[in-house]
């Protein structure tokens, strides 16, 4: 929409995203990125922290229940979102203002890690929307030592279209090796 204010912003989970449902029905999950920037102090002639941004952020929905399913505290984010403002009365009565960032994408940072991806359709947790494939596991912890470096990559089910070699030929001759031309 035009007029909005669309931000990119890197940094770390504070806490697990915290997931609840509206009064409506829809699925909002709340967290907190710190974002850190690096700085060059020209005195001591090395890169020191800089001053930390804490941004507040909402994802609504779908994106709600995959990010309450992925992330947890301390993994390093890539999220893009809208800036929205709002104003409410506190406890105390006083008028306070918040910017919180609408996150429309969200993603593990692969710059100090690596992370395993797998497809969800809407309503269901199969890889690639494969019926057979067993849900990932909702513990956002054992996830996140995985992301942070775990050495075990889970294997493809063996019916699963996407986890075959290349050279099956599950797809009739697409992305297979074409076979050597015989010798005459």
């Amino acid at each position: 929409m035009a007029g909005e204010t669309v931000v990119t912003i890197v940094g770390n989970l504070t806490a697990d995203p915290e997931i609840r449902t509206t009064s409506a029905g829809a699925q909002v999950a709340s967290f907190t990125i710190a974002s850190t920037p690096r700085v060059f102090d020209r005195q001591s002639n090395q890169y020191v922290d800089g001053q930390a941004l804490f941004m507040r952020c909402s994802a609504w929905r779908d994106l709600a229940e995959h990010c309450a399913r992925s992330l947890a505290k301390g993994m390093r984010v890539i999220a893009q979102g809208r800036l929205t403002q709002r104003s409410y009365e506190a406890k105390d009565g006083t008028n306070r203002t918040v910017v919180e960032l609408q996150v429309d994408e969200i993603g593990p940072s692969l710059r100090y890690a690596t992370a395993q991806v797998s497809k969800a359709q809407r309503g269901t947790a199969g890889a690639y929307g494969n019926p057979h494939a067993a849900p990932p596991s909702t513990d956002a912890r054992a996830q996140a030592s995985a992301y942070q470096g775990g050495a075990s990559v889970p294997q493809a089910p063996a019916d699963d279209p996407w986890g075959q070699p290349r050279d099956s030929g599950s797809f009739g001759s697409f992305g297979a090796q074409e076979p050597e031309e015989p010798s005459f």
